[in-house]
Order: C-alpha cells, then structure tokens, then sequence
C-alpha cells in the first residue's frame, strides 16, 4: 500500500533533537527527505535510527554558490524543515522570504524550544528548560524534587509531534489554497499543549499542585509501581474500581479488608498493602497472574526485554537493526501487516 506523503520533497537542514526525529516520522510515512550538511558535519553517523530514511547533501550555507545549490533544492521541495536560532535561516539568506519567493507552495517549518518570539526567544535551553515554565516538571517527581521525564515531553511529545502536526495541516490546507506557510513550532507550546488533560483537572480540584498527591503522579496506590522480590517492577493501572477489583482478587487479598481506595487519606496506608503483597513473589510470577486480564497491571521493561515481549514484537513498536540494537518502530503500519 502507498504511504500517505509518497510523492512528499522535505528538505532537512541538519540538527539535532526533535528537527531530526521529525524528519524520521515523515520518511517513515513515504516522504523523500534530503538532509544538507555542513562540511563539518559530513560524516555523521549514517546509522543513526533517527537519520534513517534520508538521503544527503552537504553544504557550506557561508558559500554563496553552496547556498543557491539549496535554494534550488528548496525551490522544488514541499517542505522545509529548521531547527536553528530565530534568524540565522534569515541571515543565511535561506528564510521564509527568500525561500518562498522561490517556491509559493513551501511549506516552512521551523522547531525551536522557544519560538520565534517572546523574551526567551534568542535564548538558548533544552528539554528541562522549556517544560519547567510550563508547569509540567514541577509535575513530575517525588514529593522532594521534580525529575526529569527523559527528554520525551520537551523534545519529542511538544516539538517532534507538534512540528509533524503542523505540517500535514499546511499540506493539507496547501491543497486547497495552493499556497505554503510559515509553521512555527515551539516546545514550549507543545509541553503546554500536551498539559491540556492536567490543566482541565484544577478547576474542580481534581488535580492540585503539590506533587506526588494525585491521581496520575504515583500518590494513586492503584496507578503506581511496585516492587518485586526479585528486585523487578509492576505497573499498575486500575483507575476503575472494576479493574482494580481484578488486581485485588490477583493478589489474593480480601477487598472487605482493605482501606478504602477512594479516599486519598487512606492512599497511603493501601499502597503499603499492595507493596507488601507484590513484594511477596517475583516479576515473572505477577505478569502471569495478569496477563491477558483486565486489571490494567504490567511489567516494567528495560529497553532489552521490552524488544522481544510479545506484544511489542507483533506490532513491530520496537525492533532491532542490522547492528542488533533496539530501535523505534515506523510510524508506518501497511494495513496489510
């Protein structure tokens, strides 16, 4: 089956963090991505799983000739993906008024960490710094400090996606206007964005800001981790009470005698029930007590055992390269798999 942005020129001008994994996603879904290097960067790692799927120019952006030599490239592409500073594109004479004089139908798509404008814009960061002023790291922790989320919700979750959706809706509109836009993709929007579902929870007091005293932040004695006697871990899940019915008869415990799950008072006298009761046998016990049930309960893999468990090796989530590494999965799946 074709993939939906076969035909799709994007031009890539080579970076790091969520501009690439961007590229990744839209090679994955049929589009032709032409990554320009600099000189410098010319023999990068050509393996690199977020690099696949490109081919590659290199180019001195300093060089007037090198420089038309993109234009060119950019004159007969459909979208331009940058993750540079708010105006080196300009000063390089590759931004969006030079860039779509040449080509209406471009679709630019920029990807900072803070935007193209605001008082931080011209300032550098990383994930850390772009979710911190949202709220959401303060969010994320224990009761004593707030921990980093790896780099999946400033990097990945707000840039790459957010960059992504930003360009199927400009080709989509393109093919009713003919004309290109300016995308404007910032991590610092997109960390907002993905706390919509947080955010939404304050009013009512559902949600309140003091870390790890919520439902969803591991206060929950039915949405956390436990241990195992084998120094393994769960994850539990049972939001509803029908699922955490299965956890409790799994454990072998007597629901009549257990504090009451829908009081947060009582939150932490129940997680220590379960803790004890998990604490009692090894991973692999728990996972063949729920697996294929409805308790919402799973292990907690590392990245190696996470490769080869089934359901993950049937969909093809995760999988391993000519090199035998663990890499991400296409974003593509043929109906026909």
């Amino acid at each position: 089956m074709s993939r939906p942005l076969n035909g799709i020129q994007v031009v890539e001008m080579a970076g790091i963090g969520p501009g690439p994994h961007a590229c990744m996603m839209l090679a994955d879904l049929g589009a032709e991505v032409i990554r320009v290097l600099r000189p410098s960067e010319a023999t990068e790692e050509h393996n690199a799983h977020t690099l696949r799927g490109r081919r590659r120019v290199v180019a001195d952006l300093k060089d007037p000739a090198d420089r038309d030599r993109v234009l060119d490239l950019i004159a007969s592409a459909d979208v331009l993906v940058e993750g540079f500073r708010p105006g080196v594109m300009e000063r390089l004479g590759l931004g969006p008024g030079e860039a779509m004089a040449r080509n209406p139908r471009l679709v630019f798509a920029r990807m900072t960490g803070w935007g193209q404008h605001g008082p931080y814009a011209a300032m550098a960061g990383h994930d850390i710094n772009y979710i911190s002023i949202t709220g959401a790291l303060h969010a994320i922790g224990t009761g004593e400090s707030p921990v980093p989320p790896l780099n999946l919700v400033g990097d990945y979750g707000g840039g790459s996606m957010l960059l992504v959706n930003g360009v199927l809706a400009a080709l989509v509109q393109r093919a009713t206007t003919g004309e290109g836009q300016v995308v404007d993709a910032a991590m610092v929007d997109g960390a907002s964005v993905l706390l919509a579902g947080i955010l939404e929870l304050r009013p009512d007091r559902t949600w309140n800001d003091t870390r790890s005293n919520n439902l969803l932040d591991g206060a929950a004695p039915f949405y956390r981790t436990y241990r195992c006697s084998d120094g393994g871990f769960m994850a539990v899940g049972a939001i509803e009470p029908q699922f955490y019915a299965l956890v409790v008869s799994g454990l072998g415990l007597d629901a009549d005698l257990l504090p009451d799950r829908d009081d947060p008072a009582s939150w932490p006298e129940l997680t220590t029930v379960l803790a004890e009761a998990f604490d009692a046998q090894p991973r692999s016990h728990w996972e063949s007590v729920f697996d294929g049930t409805d308790a919402c309960v799973t292990p907690v893999l590392d990245f190696e055992e996470a490769v080869t468990h089934p359901h993950v090796a049937a969909r093809g989530s995760l999988t391993r390269d000519a090199a035998g590494f663990v890499t991400a999965g296409s974003v593509w799946r043929d109906p026909g798999d």
